[in-house]
C-alpha cells in the first residue's frame, strides 16, 4: 500500500526536541508531591509548552502531540512511557484509514486542539481538521476526542467522521486505533481466560523466516526456550465483534515497580461494521494493541466503505477505553489478578454504556435512545419437532435498511444485535436514533430473516414487536445432512498441526483450527485421491475435512480437488424436483461446480461461479462471509440405488484457494 506523505510530521530536529521537553516534564512532575487526600486529585491540563497538550489525574499522565493528536506517551506506576518512546511521534499511539484505489495510508493527523469541557472531574478535548480540495488527505471531516476523568486510570477515546456534499467519491478499506507498547517492558498478551502467553520481541520475529502465509514467521532467533520453534500470526488473535471486547499486554513487575496492565476494552460495538460475525485483529506483536472500526479481514473487498459524491454521511466510532492497572510486588499470580480486575472494569464500562459523560451531540445518551422487543418463532412444517418453533439462541439485529442477510456486508451504519433467550424472545437496547430493519439468524436453520417493516428508533422508544415468524429455506423433507447449520465449519475434521507450526495460545480444543499450516494436511490425508463422503456411514466430524483446498503435488505445484458424496435412494420421482442446499461458510476466490452422477460433464449443473475474497482458510478464521445456494435437482438427474454427487473448485490462484462449508443438505420433492 502506498504512504500518504504527510506536510504537518515532525522534521527530525523537532523530533529530539520533544523527546526533550518530554524528559524534562517527566522530571518535574515526578518531583512534584500530590497532597494526601480522601479525594482523587483534580484533572489538570497543561498547554505552555509548543507541539505538546498533557493531561494527568493523579494516576495517569497523558501526553499528546499538537495539532496533530498522536498520543506521545502515558505516565503509569513507575513506567515513565508506556508506549514506545524510541518511535518517532507519529508511530505511538495514532488513528489512521486506508483509502482509495491506490491503498494510501492516511494517519489522520489533525490541524486544530480544542477543548470541549474543563473541569476538576472531566476533560474532553478535540483535535479536528476540515478537509478541502487542496488536501491529500482521505475526504472526511476528522474530530478525534479523548475524555480523562477523575480517579480513572486510563483514556476513553473516539472519533466523529463526516463527509458533505461536495466531498469527491472515494472508498476506505481500514480504519483502527493503534498503539505501540513499550517493547523492553510487555512481553506477555491475554485475549482471553485461555488465550494468554508470553510473546516474541519485534527484533526476534524480524530475525525470523517468513512462512508461506506472509504475516507468520517461525520463531527460531530467540534465547527464550518457549518461544523457540513457535509460529507466530496476528491472524491466530483475531475474534468476532461480539466476542472482542477486552484485550492487552502486562508488564511484569521491575526493582520496586508493580506489574503493569494496558488494556482495550470495547464495550459496545454499535460502531464496528459487518456485524456480529464479522472477525477482526486484536493485539499481537510489536507489542501492539488496537481496536480495528473497519477493515476487509475475513471478507475482502465486499464490505470496503464506499462513498459517494452528493451523499453526505456522519459516524461517531467509539468510544472505547484504554485502561491502566498494576498488581502489587509481592503478588505472586499478577498476571491473574491484572486480567481478572481487567474483566471487572469491562463489566463496568458495559453497565456504564451509552456513556453519560460524552459531550458531542452525535453521541445520544441512553435517555436519546430507544429498545425494541419481540419474539422469533421458526416455522418449518417438515420439522421432526413440529410446525413452530421458539428461535432460541437465535442473533436478533437491527442495521441499515437492505435485503435479508445484507448486514454481513454493511460498512457505513450502526448495528445493535442481540441473542435471544431459550425461548426466542429478544430485547435490543440502547438503539441510536435511526431508520433500521430487523435482521436475524437462528443456529440449526439455513437462511436468514428479515422482518418487511422499516424501524424507525426515536429518542424514548419502546417498541415491542410482538411475534414474528421466520420461514427458512426448505423445499421438501430432508434425506440427509452434513454438518450443523451454525455458519462455520468447527463441526467439521480439524487436523492437528504440525509439530513444527505450533502456537501455544491455540491449545485450546476450540482453538485448534487457529494453528498455522492445517490447509496442507490435506494433502497428508488425501495423498492420491480426493475426499469421498459416504452418507449413513461416514461422519462428519472425522471424515469432511474443514476446508476443501488445493492438493499439493510438490513444493511448487498444487492442483484443484473434487470431492464425492454417495448416498442410496430407496427411490426416485422422476418428475419430481429435488432440492440441494449448499451453504458455504468461507470462500477465497473459488468456483464450486455441483455435477450429479457424472463427473465428466464439460457443463457442471451448478456453478457458484468465482466467489470470496475472504481468505479465512489463511487466516485461521473458520469462516468469512455466509452464502446460501438452493439448488434444485430434476428427478431424472437422481437414480434408483447409488448416486454421487462431485463437488469440483477449479480454481488454482495459490495456496489459499478454497471454500469451507457451513452445510449441506439434500431435499426430496414437496409432499
Amino acid at each position: 500500500m502506498a504512504k500518504v506523505a504527510k506536510g504537518n510530521h515532525l522534521n527530525q530536529s523537532a523530533f529530539w526536541l520533544i523527546l526533550i521537553i518530554e524528559f524534562l516534564l517527566l522530571l518535574s512532575i515526578s518531583s512534584r508531591e500530590i497532597p494526601p487526600t480522601d479525594n482523587s486529585p483534580p484533572v489538570r491540563l497543561e498547554t505552555s509548552h509548543p507541539g505538546i497538550v498533557i493531561v494527568d489525574n493523579g494516576l495517569v499522565q497523558v501526553t499528546f502531540e499538537n495539532p496533530t493528536g498522536n498520543l506521545l506517551g502515558i505516565r503509569y506506576k513507575g513506567i515513565d512511557n508506556v508506549f514506545q518512546w524510541r518511535n518517532k511521534p507519529h508511530n505511538r499511539g495514532y488513528w489512521d484509514v486506508v483509502w482509495g484505489d491506490d491503498g494510501v495510508f492516511d494517519e489522520m493527523e489533525t490541524e486544530h486542539f480544542n477543548v470541549i469541557t474543563q473541569t476538576d472531574d472531566i476533560l474532553e478535548i478535540s483535535f479536528n481538521r476540515t478537509w478541502t480540495s487542496e488536501n491529500w488527505s482521505v475526504p472526511l471531516n476528522v474530530d478525534k476526542r479523548y475524555i480523562i476523568r477523575r480517579g480513572v486510570p486510563g483514556i476513553h477515546a473516539y472519533a466523529i467522521l463526516e463527509r458533505q456534499e461536495n466531498f469527491p467519491s472515494t472508498h476506505m478499506s481500514q480504519l483502527r486505533l493503534v498503539f505501540k507498547l513499550l517493547g523492553d517492558r510487555f512481553h506477555h498478551m491475554a485475549l482471553s481466560d485461555t488465550r494468554q502467553t508470553i510473546m516474541p520481541t519485534e527484533q526476534e520475529r524480524k530475525n525470523s523466516p517468513t512462512l508461506e502465509m506472509k504475516e507468520a514467521s517461525l520463531i527460531t532467533n530467540t534465547t527464550n526456550p518457549e518461544l523457540k520453534g513457535q509460529v507466530d500470526d496476528k491472524y491466530q488473535f483475531s475474534y468476532e465483534n461480539k466476542d472482542n471486547k477486552l484485550h492487552g499486554w502486562i508488564a511484569d513487575s521491575e526493582n520496586e515497580n508493580p506489574a503493569v496492565g494496558f488494556w482495550i476494552i470495547t464495550p459496545s460495538n454499535e460502531f464496528r461494521i459487518g456485524g456480529p460475525h464479522k472477525q477482526e485483529l486484536t493485539s499481537h506483536v510489536g507489542p501492539t494493541a488496537m481496536v480495528v472500526f473497519a477493515s476487509g479481514h475475513y471478507v475482502g473487498k465486499d464490505i470496503d466503505t464506499y462513498f459517494e459524491q452528493g451523499k453526505p454521511w456522519k459516524k461517531v466510532l467509539g468510544p472505547v477505553f484504554i485502561y491502566l492497572n498494576s498488581a502489587s510486588t509481592k503478588d505472586s499470580d499478577s498476571h491473574k489478578t491484572l486480567w481478572g480486575d481487567a474483566k471487572r472494569q469491562l463489566r463496568d464500562e458495559i453497565e456504564s454504556w451509552p456513556y453519560n459523560f460524552t459531550r458531542s451531540d452525535d453521541f445520544p445518551s441512553a435517555e436519546g435512545r430507544g429498545n425494541v422487543r419481540g419474539q422469533l418463532i421458526v416455522r418449518d412444517r417438515y420439522m421432526e419437532t413440529g410446525l413452530i418453533m421458539p428461535a432460541g439462541s437465535a442473533y436478533v439485529g437491527l442495521a441499515p435498511p437492505g435485503e435479508a442477510g445484507s448486514w454481513q456486508r454493511d460498512a457505513k451504519g450502526y448495528q445493535f444485535w442481540t441473542q435471544a433467550d431459550e425461548h426466542g424472545r429478544f430485547e435490543i437496547n440502547h438503539v441510536r436514533p435511526e431508520d433500521y430493519n430487523l435482521y436475524a439468524w437462528v443456529p440449526g436453520f439455513i437462511g436468514d430473516y428479515r422482518l418487511n417493516l422499516t424501524i424507525t428508533i426515536q429518542p424514548g422508544n419502546k417498541i415491542d414487536l410482538g411475534s414474528l415468524i421466520y420461514d427458512p429455506p426448505r423445499n421438501g423433507p430432508t434425506l440427509w445432512e452434513i454438518g450443523i447449520p451454525d455458519r462455520k465449519a468447527a463441526e467439521f475434521f480439524i487436523p492437528d498441526p504440525y509439530p513444527t507450526r505450533m502456537n501455544r495460545i491455540c491449545k485450546d480444543p476450540a482453538d485448534r483450527y487457529r494453528q498455522y499450516g492445517l490447509w496442507d494436511r490435506y494433502t497428508d490425508l488425501y495423498p492420491d485421491g480426493d475426499l469421498v463422503y459416504t452418507v449413513g456411514k461416514s461422519n462428519y466430524s472425522q471424515d469432511w475435512f474443514f476446508a476443501h483446498v488445493l492438493r499439493r503435488v510438490d513444493n511448487n505445484t498444487r492442483v484443484p480437488t473434487t470431492w464425492q458424496i454417495r448416498f442410496n435412494l430407496d427411490n426416485v420421482q422422476m418428475r419430481g424436483l429435488y432440492t440441494l442446499q449448499l451453504v458455504v461458510a468461507s470462500a477465497a476466490s473459488s468456483d464450486v461446480q455441483v455435477r450429479f452422477n457424472d463427473p465428466f460433464s464439460h457443463r457442471p449443473h451448478f456453478t457458484t461461479h468465482r466467489i470470496g475474497w475472504d481468505n479465512a482458510i489463511a487466516r485461521h478464521g473458520i469462516h468469512g462471509l455466509y452464502r446460501l445456494y438452493s439448488i434444485v435437482v430434476p428427478g431424472f438427474r437422481l437414480r434408483y440405488g447409488e448416486n454421487t454427487i462431485f463437488l469440483t473448485q477449479p480454481r488454482n490462484f495459490g495456496t489459499f484457494t478454497g471454500v469451507m462449508y457451513d452445510y449441506i443438505r439434500l431435499e426430496g420433492p414437496a409432499f
